[in-house]
């Protein structure tokens, strides 16, 4: 993995896409959580150009039958990680993208104002790839440094966000492969 280094919230070393789905963080928070996402499109497709057309607001949902669903849906997430490892950026960290929905972390709703979303390009149900591990734990750590309310006890699935509504990153992501190596 690269040497990573952030510049002005992005990883200089991340493709970069100015994604417009994003807005200003209430003033008044730190960055204090890191939520692990999973995204396909369609699921189960790898190496599409969907993801990024959806975080980029320029998706034709008519393409495929399964992007119907996501016509006119405003997301994003501040990174995806693709399964070759390869890392790109959507919105800066300092800014808030919309990555979570209705959530609640310990008491507290709106995870969007408070954390930051990485993607791992797959599914809740197979496994990820070392690449994609390894990627992950260079950003992490990163993050872990850059941002000083944010620690290893405070990363967390989107299924831990928003229980009984999403199931990613699901079983397919090894925890203690990835947590150990932080």
């Amino acid at each position: 993995m690269k040497s990573e280094q952030l510049k002005n919230h992005k990883i200089t070393h991340a493709m970069q896409h100015a994604s417009p789905h994003f807005d200003e963080r209430p003033s008044d928070v730190d960055i204090n959580l890191l939520v692990i996402h999973c995204i396909s499109l369609p699921e189960g497709d790898y190496g599409t150009p969907y993801v990024k057309d959806l975080f980029m607001g320029e998706l034709d949902s008519s393409a495929h039958p399964d992007l119907a669903p996501l016509q006119g849906l405003r997301v994003s997430a501040h990174c995806v990680i693709r399964r070759d490892g390869t890392l790109e950026q959507y919105v800066p960290f300092d800014k808030r993208a919309w990555h979570a929905g209705q959530s609640r972390y310990c008491g507290r709703k709106r995870c969007n104002d408070f954390s930051i979303g990485i993607e791992l390009e797959g599914t809740d149900k197979t496994a990820y790839t070392d690449k994609q591990y390894e990627c992950l734990v260079g950003v992490t750590k990163l993050l872990l440094k850059h941002y000083p309310k944010l620690n290893r006890h405070r990363i967390v699935g989107h299924e831990d966000i928003a229980p009984g509504r999403k199931t990613d990153p699901g079983i397919g992501f090894d925890w203690s492969k990835y947590l150990n190596q932080l």
